[in-house]
């Protein structure tokens, strides 16, 4: 279970792994969070930036140090992470490595539905993600690579864990597409049947039921506190 933390955008934790450099203003922060790749990284808002900072500031994570004027530039106020903002950035650090975590990909999306599809369109479409894929992980492995000759492996650890979760991926969908086309995946006669008569088979039909009756036999047990 993540803990509460009391600036829990991860935002903030791109804002703290700035600060942790020197101290900057907010448009220096921003600037070097785009040019690290951060909001690659991290699934964050822009649009929450300056509320971001307010909030670190607030909790005493980060502190102003002085505001500075640049001819007719707004004033801007330079921040430097706090002890406080020190031990928060570690101890957040600790909890995204060390602890798994239940992430909802847009893939797993499609493939909890993938029963829509007839099992040829499906085919082909897995068929054109693997392709798409591959020159992904092509392209991918060559700017690693190329960073490599530049960048300490340290700072590319997470496009390296990129890389592994891709040629993973690639793999599956081989095996996946493999068992499609020579025929031997679990239950395709009945996906086909579904699709080119427009009758929901038998089985399926009462595996729908029996599901939905466990599902809701079990929720009201878990609602019954004698249960």
């Amino acid at each position: 279970m993540p803990k509460r933390r009391k600036v829990g955008n991860l935002l903030a934790l791109a804002v703290l792994s700035a600060l942790v450099q020197r101290p900057m203003h907010p448009y220096e922060i921003a600037t070097a969070l785009r040019a690290w790749g951060k909001d690659q990284d991290m699934e964050f808002k822009w649009g929450s930036f300056y509320t971001v900072i307010g909030n670190l500031d607030k909790h005493h994570l980060i502190e102003a140090v002085e505001s500075l004027r640049e001819g007719r530039r707004p004033e801007r106020t330079v921040y430097r992470i706090t002890d406080a903002g020190r031990a928060e950035l570690v101890d957040w650090a600790r909890e995204l490595v060390s602890t798994p975590m239940t992430e909802h990909p847009r893939f797993r999306a499609g493939l909890s539905v993938l029963a829509a599809l007839h099992p040829d369109e499906a085919t082909d479409l897995l068929r054109q993600r693997l392709s798409r894929l591959e020159d992904a992980i092509r392209q991918d492995r060559e700017t690693l690579d190329a960073h490599l000759r530049e960048i300490p492996r340290l700072f590319l650890v997470e496009s390296e864990y990129d890389l592994a979760i891709r040629d993973a991926e690639a793999a599956w969908l081989r095996d996946l597409l493999a068992e499609l086309t020579s025929g031997s995946y679990p239950g395709l006669d009945t996906w086909r049947a579904f699709h080119e008569t427009g009758e929901m088979p038998a089985e399926l039909t009462d595996l729908a039921e029996r599901t939905s009756t466990d599902s809701t036999t079990t929720s009201s047990r878990r609602a019954d506190p004698t249960g």
